[in-house]
């Protein structure tokens, strides 16, 4: 008698924008054989018997919205945070907030899915110290007016009020670095002040105020 197939890894993607949620799950639809994404609709409650939460980070500020501990629960699935974000300090507060891994957005759809699968095994994974993801995000708003992720990043955050200096504190940037993303994120909308990038943003999918619940 053969042995019965494994079955694939049950998901629930976590994110506030709607294109972000159907992008990865595009990209996992080519492997139903290894995992099944059973969360799409963002604004519908986590289910209980998923085996890992990916919580995509794009425009993520922590405490505003879900958080990485308003996931993690004993005997509850894994949460995998999934960033363009390779800083250190990342890592290591989503780490010390209860994430089970860490992974970039470099990776392949199969990188990803092996990435997910050793988490589950229960080995702790985390980006290495030199990648740079920074420019291989495929799936956020605002792509299609060429903006970079980190450009797009910029203009999450201007949507949810922040200042410069409260993006570069969540970013790990440095002011300066922020205003040159916002600069050249301006020219690529047609901007120029801050109250028109903060409409645009709203108008073109950048819109957080619809956030997903989670079961206690």
């Amino acid at each position: 008698m053969t042995a019965a197939a494994p079955r694939p890894l049950r998901l629930a993607i976590v994110n506030d924008y709607e294109l972000v949620v159907l992008g990865l799950a595009a990209m996992f639809a080519p492997y139903p054989d290894r995992v099944e994404v059973v969360e799409l609709d963002n604004q519908e409650t986590v289910v209980s018997d998923v085996d890992v939460v990916l919580l995509d980070t794009f425009g993520y500020v922590p405490g505003d919205g879900v958080d990485i501990v308003d996931l993690v629960r004993p005997g509850g699935p894994r949460v995998v945070v999934f960033s363009s974000s390779t800083d250190p300090r990342a890592v290591e507060r989503a780490l010390a907030d209860g994430a089970s891994g860490y992974v970039p957005k470099s990776l392949s759809a199969l990188e990803l899915i092996d990435a997910l699968d050793a988490i589950q095994a229960g080995e702790r994974v985390v980006p290495a110290a030199d990648v740079d993801a920074l420019e291989s995000d495929p799936v956020q708003p605002g792509s299609e007016f060429g903006l970079s992720p980190r450009e797009a990043e910029m203009m999450a955050l201007i949507a949810k009020g922040l200042s410069n200096h409260e993006i570069a504190a969540t970013a790990y940037l440095s002011v300066n670095s922020v205003k040159t993303y916002i600069r050249t994120a301006y020219a690529k909308i047609g901007v120029n002040r801050r109250s028109q990038a903060t409409r645009w943003a709203l108008e073109h999918g950048f819109d957080t105020a619809r956030k997903r619940s989670f079961p206690d």
